[in-house]
């Protein structure tokens, strides 16, 4: 196997393995990805993550919502980035 070609195509079928999980891709592009898949552990390792990724996502309901910062929470926030600005110059941006 070489390796240059495998990585190319492992490219393309990261490339397109989201519109394949969501059914979104014609059928020819859906038997060359799941060719490619039998025949590439990494590939299919990466599909499942991905896959697992999705459906956790999918299911995810947050119970409740952050509440805005207060003045003084936001205050004390504001002065903790001035003060570590400070000692890292010009590095952080202004705020």
């Amino acid at each position: 196997m070489e390796p240059q070609g495998h990585s190319e195509n492992c490219q393309q079928i990261f490339a397109l393995l989201s519109d394949y999980l969501n059914l979104e891709l014609p059928a020819d592009a859906c038997e060359e990805i799941e060719n490619h898949l039998a025949g590439c552990p990494p590939c299919i390792e990466f599909a499942e993550s991905l896959r697992k990724t999705v459906e956790l996502c999918s299911h995810y309901r947050p119970t409740e919502l952050p509440t805005a910062l207060g003045e003084q929470a936001r205050n004390e926030l504001l002065a903790a980035y001035k003060k570590v600005r400070i000692g890292y110059g010009s590095l952080l941006p202004d705020k």
